[in-house]
This record gives structure tokens, C-alpha cells and sequence, in this order.
């Protein structure tokens, strides 16, 4: 199978686990086989590889989400990614011609295009087998999953078939509907759109190059910023005649809020939670080192991370957006290829972060025009180079670097560094990367 995953978003609506870097696909609260928790990128994963161990799977996401996935999922599996938003359509010509250009896949080879973040079970990924086959077989230019609907929800498009056949040719696209117009729809055999479908690669290509004028992956991806918004759906499926659909009537949950999260979760408290017996299903989910306790609680989610607490009525859970819009303030956490960083304390012109670095890894060798910066070294042992001297590091250990110096750590062992930043201008931006020959070092 070739597949892409769409991962997109910042998942407002699992404020305060996700923000603007941390999507609701990389939050860990699903226990694996062994029992640690795994994210909802994690398990589809490895939920690919178990039904096909020789997938490609290739995920097309933003510049802001690829350390993460890196983090999550190591180095194997395939990244397109978008210099900036440009909705599905561009999003999806780029990852298919990242797959023909730089991964080389024949122009013939079935392409399977899905979310990376729904809740499902095995079968979902043995239907997405299928899905592909009867794209590769080439009856149809586009074959569609199609999901049984659970109930008539306003939150999907839908799909209304032919017939009732397990895979029929699609008769019409309905967009949102509200829900008595939703129930009307399953009356007629509709099905949910999930977002979900396969196509020969020459024929999404061919599309492209009708729309868009570029020669191959590397000229898409320099004019990408000048390309028209738009989604696949309005760009192609809609306008395609050639097109069938088939049923899918397993596990299929949009994890999109709180209240859909809460009912997937095998357990009621993730970290640190203490409930009485008057509780009736609560849920929290605490990421801070501090302890909570409920008692009296019916219907409510309980989060709590570096980012803020929520306490709210299941129910009124997905409403929660509008208010998250009105929030800005610094991300106080984030996942890198090769760590995580937890933002400790802000101060108007300081800010001191703990830095986890995983063994064998290294942060790019940099630099800060208008901050200085102090690393104390509190657990592992590594090494520091700063303008090209390197040294040896250990628990206790101070390096500071002025500003204007070049600068990296490399790690050992697991290294848990507390960094402070001092300046009157504190900001992402303010970094510049150097080339680095860390193969001598790890």
C-alpha cells in the first residue's frame, strides 16, 4: 500500500493538551500492547504496519508538525511538507508528486489518501487495502470509502450511492447537512464522508497539471505559496464522473473533541487524579506534576498541562473554540525530533526552560542574535560544542553561550538540561542554523 495521511491542524478543540504546535494527533493517551501510552499518529501507525508491514506510508503536514512525527515515529516513514497552507487539493498534488519524484512510485500504483487521527480498529485498515485494489484495477478514476453512518451528524458531508452494493457507483455529494436534513440522507442509504479515498497516481498528477502549471515535485514545492486554497473536494471529486464508493460499516470515530475522546479512553485518569465515589463519569487527563482532586463531578472532563486547566461539562465540551481563539500566550511545550522541551518559567526578559534530549541526539548547531543563553546540565552526560570547542558534560556542569555564538548539545545518554534565555527580545525566530558534522560525534 501507498499511503498518505493528512495531518493537519492545531485541534483547538482538545485545548489544554494540544496548541499550535502539539496537534490532538501527537496528545498520548492510548495505551499500546505493552502498555504505555501511544498518540493517535502512533497507533494508526502501527496499526498500518500490522495489517501491511511493507506500506508506505507518507505523511503530508506542516513545517511545524515534522520534529514531532520524527519524535513519534522515527526517521522511516515519509514526509511531505507544506511551506504554508493551501487546503487538500495542493496538499495532496504535493505528497503525490513527492511520491512519483522523489520516492519514485510508478505513475500506475494505487494511492490511498486518509486522516491520520481516526479512532478505529484493524478492519478499517484491511478496508483500506481493499480501497486500493479497486483503484489499482482502474474501474473508476476515484473509489471513495463511504462510512455507515451511527447517527445523523451534523459534523460530515455525505455520500448518497447508486445502490445499496458493497462498492456502487456514487449518485450524489450532499455537503453538511443539519440533523433532521442528515436523517432524511441515511433514509435514502447515505453514508458518511470521511474523507477518505483512493486513485492511480498518473490520474491525481494529470489533474494537477491541468490546474497548476509546474514540471515535477521540486517546482511545485517552490511556487507552492502562490497556489490557489483549495480542497479536494471542490477541485476534484465533485467535478469527477468516474467515481464509486464503498461501504465501510466498522469502528470509524472522529476523536475531535473532548466528549468523543473521553469515551475511546480506556481509563478514567491519566496522571496525577484522585476522585471520590460520588464521581460519575469523569475523566481527567493531568499533565502537570501537581495532584487533582474531584468529588461530586457528573459528566465532566478534567485536563490540566503547562498550557492551561479545563474543567467542563461533557456536553458543552465542543463548544470550546471560540473562547481558545481569545488565548495567546507562549506554547509551554513541544515534541522535537530530538526531545521535548517544557517551558518552566516567562519573565518579561528571561525565560527558563527544561530540555529532555533522547540518547544518541543532538539540537542544530545555532545561534542568537538577541539572547544569551545558560544550560545546566541536571541529569546524563553528553557533549557541548560552542564555536567549535567541544567539552565534555556531566550532572552540575554550567555552559553559557553569549549571544552570537555557535552552539549545540549532543546527548549520551538521556540528558535533562535546564536552559535559561536572557534578553530583551525572546522569540522563535531569533535562531540561525549552521551546517554540522555530527556523524564524528554520535
Amino acid at each position: 500500500m501507498n499511503i498518505i495521511l493528512l495531518s493537519g491542524g492545531s485541534g483547538k478543540r482538545l485545548w489544554p493538551l494540544s496548541n499550535d504546535i502539539r496537534s490532538k494527533q501527537f496528545i498520548k493517551l492510548f495505551r499500546n500492547e505493552d502498555g504505555e501510552y501511544e498518540s493517535m499518529v502512533q497507533r494508526v501507525y502501527h496499526q498500518i504496519r500490522k495489517v501491511d508491514s511493507e506500506a508506505s506510508v507518507t505523511i503530508a503536514t506542516s513545517l511545524s508538525q515534522v520534529s514531532a512525527i520524527h519524535n513519534q515515529l522515527g526517521d522511516g516513514v515519509g514526509i511531505s511538507v507544506e511551506p504554508c497552507r493551501r487546503d487538500t487539493f495542493p496538499a495532496i498534488v504535493l505528497a503525490t508528486a513527492f511520491l512519483h519524484d522523489h520516492e519514485k512510485v510508478d505513475e500506475n500504483e494505487a494511492v490511498i489518501v486518509c486522516p491520520v487521527d481516526p479512532f478505529v480498529d484493524d478492519s478499517y485498515f484491511e478496508a483500506l487495502k481493499k480501497l486500493g485494489e479497486l483503484a489499482e484495477r482502474g474501474d473508476a478514476n476515484l473509489v471513495l470509502m463511504g462510512i455507515e453512518p451511527t447517527e445523523p451528524s451534523e459534523k460530515y458531508g455525505y455520500i448518497i450511492p447508486k445502490t445499496k452494493d458493497v462498492v456502487s457507483d456514487v449518485d450524489t455529494f450532499k455537503e453538511k447537512p443539519d440533523e433532521a436534513t442528515a436523517a432524511e440522507y441515511i433514509k435514502q442509504g447515505a453514508l458518511w464522508n470521511g474523507g477518505v479515498f483512493a486513485y492511480k497516481l498518473k490520474y491525481v498528477l494529470d489533474k494537477a497539471h491541468e490546474l497548476i502549471d509546474f514540471t515535477d515535485y521540486y517546482d511545485l514545492y517552490s511556487r507552492y505559496e502562490d497556489l490557489k486554497k483549495i480542497s479536494f473536494d471542490y477541485a476534484v471529486v465533485e467535478k469527477e464522473d468516474s467515481i464509486r464508493v464503498m461501504r465501510y460499516a466498522g469502528k470509524w470515530v472522529d476523536l475531535g473533541t473532548w466528549n468523543a475522546l473521553t469515551e475511546e479512553m480506556g481509563e478514567n485518569v491519566i496522571g496525577k487524579a484522585m476522585m471520590n465515589d460520588s464521581c460519575e463519569n469523569v475523566h481527567v487527563v493531568n499533565e502537570l506534576d501537581v495532584p487533582v482532586l474531584c468529588m461530586g463531578l457528573k459528566d465532566v472532563i478534567v485536563s490540566a498541562s503547562p498550557e492551561g486547566i479545563l474543567v467542563s461539562d461533557k456536553a458543552q465540551s465542543s463548544s470550546i473554540k471560540p473562547f481558545v481563539d481569545k488565548i495567546s500566550q507562549q506554547i509551554m511545550f513541544a515534541e522535537k525530533s530530538w526531545g521535548s522541551f517544557h517551558v518552566l518559567d516567562v519573565e518579561d526578559e528571561s525565560m527558563t526552560i527544561k530540555v529532555s534530549l533522547k540518547p544518541k541526539e543532538h539540537m542544530n548547531y545555532h545561534s542568537h542574535d538577541y539572547r544569551d543563553e545558560v544550560w545546566t546540565v541536571i541529569s546524563g552526560s553528553g557533549r557541548t560544542v560552542v564555536d567549535g570547542m567541544e567539552q565534555l558534560v556531566r550532572p552540575g556542569d554550567v555552559i553559557t553561550m553569549q549571544r552570537g555564538c555557535r552552539h549545540t548539545i549532543i546527548a549520551d545518554t538521556p540528558m535533562e538540561v535546564i536552559e535559561v534565555q536572557l534578553g530583551q527580545e525572546i522569540n522563535v525566530h531569533d535562531k540561525k542554523k549552521y551546517s554540522f558534522d555530527f556523524d564524528k560525534y554520535v
